[in-house]
């Protein structure tokens, strides 16, 4: 069952990313600070309802990276691991093409044509990343059932203090490549956020892991 949570929940969370863009974008009338706002509040508002859905289920992590720290932590095996990935990107690509049917996008296969950028966004990523999984790894530590809340409004913050808008996750950067609408990503980008989001994830490991060693 803790398969199909992972798979469950990442759909959920590319789907609300993904539609709530298209819907934003369709309401907003070019105003783009606007529809961020809406992208970013659904954002946040479904990730408290799907880590507290599934938490005690298989992590919820919905997110590769999360998935790669828990390893690194001997927190799961290399099964779950790769099973883990295998329902996280195929959830992920799965709800972009369900999204755009039901909002009858032209074509339910598409590319990304959004280039966001190239060593800046790397930054910015790595920023992201550190920081999601420093919230997900310290308020698990010290207050577990905070978690959900702690990653939902970290990613609110997120869409808005990083040039990135806080991706922090390879399966919904993945998934964004196939939709060429308010939230998606030009395949040319995608390396800098997958390069960004490793680094990001290894240094929130090693720093977790400092302070556990100086308590």
């Amino acid at each position: 069952m803790k398969y199909i949570a992972e798979g469950l929940g990442t759909f959920f969370l590319v789907a609300v990313v993904v539609g709530s863009g298209i819907m934003a974008e369709n309401l907003s009338n070019g105003n783009n600070a606007v529809a961020l706002l809406g992208n970013t509040i659904a954002t946040g508002a479904i990730l408290f309802v799907i880590i507290k859905m599934f938490a005690n289920i298989s992590g919820a992590h919905f997110n590769p990276i999360v998935s790669f720290v828990f390893l690194l932590r001997k927190e799961i095996d290399n099964r779950d691991f790769i099973l883990y990935l295998f329902m996280q990107f195929l959830a992920g690509i799965t709800a972009v093409f369900t999204v755009h049917y039901i909002f009858e996008v032209e074509h339910i296969f598409q590319i990304s044509t959004n280039v966001r950028g190239e060593v800046p966004l790397l930054v910015s990523e790595i920023i992201a990343t550190f920081g999601l999984l420093t919230t997900i790894l310290f308020i698990r530590e010290h207050d577990a059932s905070s978690v959900a809340i702690g990653v939902a409004l970290f990613i609110t913050a997120g869409y808005w203090f990083t040039s990135s808008t806080s991706f922090a996750n390879p399966a919904v950067t993945i998934a964004r490549v196939f939709t060429d609408t308010f939230t998606g990503i030009a395949p040319i980008s995608v390396k800098f956020f997958l390069i960004g989001q490793l680094l990001g994830s290894l240094l929130a490991y090693f720093n977790f892991k400092i302070f556990s060693n100086n308590k």
